[in-house]
């Protein structure tokens, strides 16, 4: 289908998948083994966690979608994650984004403990050019960063990456597809928690992988069905069903992002906002760190939750929740202070939106 726009590529996801009932949702394979038509022949499908119908759906999805050769579907973003960390072998040195997801530097940090890897962190292209070396054995980075939105240019990242022989790796689970695709600008391997704008309802928790070169996604798959992160067929169905309306979504998220920047940059009670111009994240400083307990009980629309990407707008304390595995030190080093909020904006009416969060910031407002 990769003659279509990615909208109607979207919404026809899985359509036409069995000629033989001519079902227009396709079906969902619950059957964990396959029957082999005799000795030494299959139907292609043998046992579940290799291979499955729904799943075989999802995934070739998901590789044109990333401009990828082969796609790998797991039971979380951290399972991921893992998975691609379990493509290199022997003792490892890494080169990654300083501000990134806690669970990403806690998984980190146990693989450095455990002797299985070393890591490095770099804060632009400046920081990575002087750390890279023909010992770096792959980038991992975040573009834009969570939840400080800092970007840097997977182009050159790649170039310089791959001059020294180094993997490129980009988590891009805050733009998606739809706003970049890092396979095209010369990444290796994409990674998304498919948890988040991919399924986007908070029903569904599941990880993506995305190879450029067919030969890394066959080791991938390979090392996927080995180690066995799958993802159930129900949940790949519920993954192409959520996929249908993925566009319209986030394109609805990210409008919405545009009017909330605009209302809180001229909010008094707003320090500083952060906010790469396109998608559905802001990350916000509030004027006392103090109040926002306050704040977040005050909210009433608005949830006070961990996730993001969803249609339901929510709101994370960093500090206490995402970041909590970064030491204090270390995360306020390069800017993930006490009162700094990151903000995940749904598909709501944007003027409710503003009205709620309007009112809870009322507590910082200094009384007279």
């Amino acid at each position: 289908m990769s003659k279509f726009q990615i909208a109607t590529s979207l919404a026809q996801i899985g359509n036409r998948t069995d000629p033989q009932t001519g079902a227009v949702s396709a079906p969902i394979y619950l059957s964990t083994t396959y029957a082999h038509p005799q000795l030494g022949k299959s139907t292609g499908y043998d046992y579940t966690r290799t291979k499955n119908p729904t799943r075989e759906i999802l995934e070739q999805g998901l590789a044109q979608l990333e401009n990828g050769a082969q796609a790998i579907v797991t039971s979380s973003g951290m399972s991921a994650i893992q998975l691609i960390f379990n493509y290199f072998t022997g003792h490892n040195h890494f080169l990654v984004s300083q501000d990134l997801y806690g669970g990403s530097f806690r998984f980190f940090e146990e693989l450095e403990q455990q002797g299985l890897a070393s890591f490095d962190y770099f804060y632009d292209i400046a920081s990575l050019s002087e750390k890279l070396s023909f010992e770096t054995t792959a980038v991992f980075l975040e573009t834009p960063t969570n939840p400080l939105m800092q970007e840097v240019s997977i182009q050159e990242v790649a170039k310089l990456a791959h001059q020294q022989g180094s993997f490129v790796i980009v988590d891009n689970t805050f733009l998606t597809p739809l706003r970049q695709k890092p396979l095209d600008e010369g990444a290796d391997i994409v990674v998304h928690s498919g948890t988040k704008f991919l399924t986007g309802h908070n029903d569904i928790l599941a990880g993506v992988i995305v190879a450029k070169d067919p030969e890394v996604g066959q080791r991938l798959s390979w090392l996927a069905n080995t180690t066995g992160p799958t993802l159930s067929s129900f949940d790949c169905w519920l993954f192409i069903r959520s996929l249908k309306t993925f566009k319209i979504r986030f394109e609805q998220q990210e409008k919405n992002a545009q009017i909330l920047v605009a209302f809180l940059q001229q909010h008094p009670s707003i320090r500083k906002l952060l906010y790469p111009g396109k998608g559905g994240m802001i990350t916000f400083y509030v004027s006392e760190h103090e109040k926002i307990s306050q704040f977040l009980a005050k909210l009433q629309l608005v949830t006070f939750a961990e996730s993001l990407g969803s249609t339901e707008t929510m709101i994370t304390y960093p500090t206490t929740q995402t970041h909590a595995d970064i030491p204090q030190k270390l995360r306020e080093s390069y800017g993930l202070t006490p009162n700094l909020l990151r903000m995940s904006v749904g598909i709501e009416d944007s003027q409710d939106l503003i009205t709620d969060l309007s009112s809870a910031l009322q507590v910082f407002e200094k009384s007279t």
